[in-house]
């Protein structure tokens, strides 16, 4: 099959050239015939699926909800919106209930229609219950070695991602002893700029929902931030739904990380895609109104906005560039699972998904799923 006529994504900026796919992958387009499929993407940008790593549930289905229909629920609807991969997060609940979440998740085999599933984020238990959000503050515990391995085996290996808080007991021998293991993210977190610092020298590597749950920079009082974007191998999660964050905050990240270490994700609850009303998040009730969900205390309950509404919202409400956002949604957040070279890309190899994009509108046209049009 091939892709022409549009301005293809380069990793960088676009260009007009033809996208080559070959057995479920993209082709060197000067050594590939591209067979007889021909997918018109005349005034559309091409870009690589987005990878979203940080994200709870859509269509009615949450991960911990340790359901495998409802994964294939929510892979179906990520995929209708070009998020072609995806790492669900789990909450902070009991050990019983994330081990049944994360066997769901590696017994999960996507249909034709639907999401690769390629990992799931640890977001708690491992948090401040100074900073829980819309966690449950009932299960908070201190970072386990233990457990957290007894759920690895649960899930097969899929856990590619584990929340921390630096400052709580036993976080340094967990961040020694499973940074080689598992990528680890300081979050939900009181931590001075000195406890970060020290844990991104042990091996932590991110920073989840930037500005979210941890405590604000300040002139003596740093705080975790300035102590991540000092760090060339630091990268940055942020939710750019347009709620969590005022544009010219967003904007600020892009500019002190650079767009190569920032990270989108959509943070979104099982009420992505459906109606106004209430919604259960852990355990506890979250309230949807429009674009906000809120607990009943109303901290923000994560976001409703899928990663591809969020990379909209960053780019025409918020002034980042196209190519940052499309870098932020894609090639970054594969990186930081350890996929590059298979995922967020249209380089040669890597899996054939693809999203084509209204030049004029930003809305999605067509996308591609591991070579196929979806309908």
């Amino acid at each position: 099959m091939r892709i022409v006529g549009g301005k293809a994504f380069d990793g960088e900026g676009f260009a007009e050239r033809d996208i080559v796919i070959e057995n479920g992958v993209f082709a060197a387009c000067e050594d590939a015939s591209g067979g007889d499929e021909v997918v018109d993407a005349s005034g559309c940008y091409v870009i690589p699926g987005l990878v979203d790593l940080h994200f709870h549930g859509s269509a009615g289905a949450d991960i911990s909800d340790g359901d495998l229909a409802g994964l294939h629920k929510m892979g179906a609807y990520e995929a209708s919106r070009g998020v072609t991969a995806m790492c669900p997060a789990t909450m902070t609940l009991p050990e019983d209930v994330l081990a049944r979440a994360a066997q769901a998740a590696a017994a999960y085999e996507p249909a034709e229609d639907e999401a690769d599933l390629v990992g799931i984020n640890m977001e708690g238990p491992f948090i401040s219950p100074s900073k829980v959000g819309a966690q449950n503050p009932d299960y908070v515990r201190n970072p386990g070695v233990d457990e957290f391995r007894r759920l690895q085996q649960a899930a097969d290996g899929l856990f590619k991602l584990v929340d921390i808080a630096p400052e709580e007991p036993g976080a340094d021998e967990f961040i020694k002893e499973m940074a080689g293991e598992v990528r680890i993210s300081l979050a939900h977190t009181c931590t001075d700029y000195d406890t970060a610092a020290r844990a991104f020298e042990l091996g932590a590597r991110q920073l989840t929902h930037l500005f979210n749950a941890m405590d604000p920079m300040h002139h003596r009082k740093p705080g975790p931030i300035p102590a991540a974007a000092e760090r060339d191998d630091v990268t940055a999660e942020i939710i750019a739904d347009g709620v969590h964050i005022h544009p010219a905050m967003v904007r600020l990240a892009f500019n002190m990380f650079g767009d190569d270490r920032m990270i989108l994700i959509s943070d979104t609850l099982r009420a992505a895609g459906l109606e106004d009303g209430t919604y259960d998040l852990g355990g506890q009730d979250v309230t949807v109104r429009g674009p906000v969900a809120t607990i009943e205390n109303g901290a923000l309950a994560g976001s409703v906005s899928d990663l591809m509404r969020c990379l909209y919202v960053a780019v025409r409400d918020m002034g980042i560039p196209l190519a940052s956002a499309v870098k932020a949604a894609s090639a970054n957040p594969a990186r930081a699972l350890g996929l590059e070279g298979r995922y967020g890309s249209l380089d040669a190899g890597c899996v054939a998904d693809a999203v084509l994009l209204d030049q004029e509108t930003l809305e999605v046209k067509q996308v591609v799923l591991r070579g196929k049009p979806l309908a």
